[in-house]
């Protein structure tokens, strides 16, 4: 009786199958390393990010040596990406820039390195409409009341700008019940990119988070009557093993030189040339 006859095994194969096992194990311990573990990391949040962007690629270009890595999470709030909880989750953050008042609470809990806060910017409040749409006055406070109780649907983050709306200027303005039964409160995405896709008919965030957004018109600030200002600041994660490079970022990101450009991005500096 004879024997079934075998297939023997195709030695390239055995050696392509290895060598794609291998580069697969090679790529995911590559993706499994930190990119850039030299690099300070500083995290900003909405109100700060263009003018962040900005200032980070002109500072790594003056000082390569010890370059920056800029990334991005809300200054409070509930989502996993928010600075608060990246610091509870003792991720690798040498600097924050963020929203003052937030800044001060991460201060006194410890997560924070004493004395290191330094405040940058000022930001106010504006509202815009998708583009194209008809802007609604927004120069006294009776026609920005108008325009809340106007507009189908509103927009407002979980951010600095959009608690000051929902837990206090719609009650001054006496149309909190109206206004919340057709408002919502937006989760780490930015007002503008609602309005733009069309889910929002009216919207408010800090100026400077709407101003770079495509899509939309940005109708006026808030008048000084309503206005809320919400100073933007930064200070070194308590524990950074880079502490002088992160005191040399933040000196360089407070420089009144930069000042024309933090001014250019939608905020107020309170250094400039």
């Amino acid at each position: 009786m004879k024997r079934p006859l075998t297939a023997r095994p195709d030695p390239s194969s055995s050696i392509a199958a290895r060598f794609a096992c291998t580069s697969v194990s090679v790529l995911a311990l590559l993706l499994s390393s930190p990119a850039h573990a030299s690099d300070l990391i500083a995290v900003t949040s909405g109100g700060f990010a263009e003018a962040a962007k900005e200032l980070t690629s002109r500072y790594n270009k003056e000082n390569p040596s010890v370059p920056v890595t800029l990334t991005f999470g809300p200054s409070m709030g509930k989502t996993n990406n928010a600075i608060p909880a990246r610091l509870a989750r003792a991720e690798p953050i040498d600097v924050v820039i963020m929203v003052g008042g937030a800044l001060d609470k991460l201060m006194d809990s410890g997560k924070l390195e004493p004395g290191s806060k330094v405040v940058i910017a000022n930001s106010r409040i504006a509202c815009a409409v998708p583009a194209g749409k008809p802007r609604p006055d927004l120069r006294t406070v009776a026609s920005v009341r108008q325009a809340f109780l106007d507009a189908p649907s509103i927009a407002w983050s979980d951010s600095a700008s959009g608690e000051y709306i929902q837990g206090e200027l719609l009650a001054r303005l006496g149309i909190e019940a109206e206004v919340k039964k057709k408002g919502k409160q937006i989760p780490a995405t930015p007002v503008g990119e609602i309005l733009a896709k069309g889910e929002a008919a009216f919207g408010c965030q800090q100026h400077s988070e709407l101003q770079p957004v495509h899509g939309i018109d940005i109708v006026a600030e808030l008048p000084d009557e309503l206005q809320r200002i919400t100073p933007y600041a930064a200070a070194i994660v308590k524990g950074s093993k880079r502490s002088a490079d992160a005191k040399a970022f933040i000196q360089y990101l407070a420089a009144p030189s930069n000042g024309k450009l933090i001014k250019a991005t939608g905020l107020t500096p309170l250094n400039t040339n």
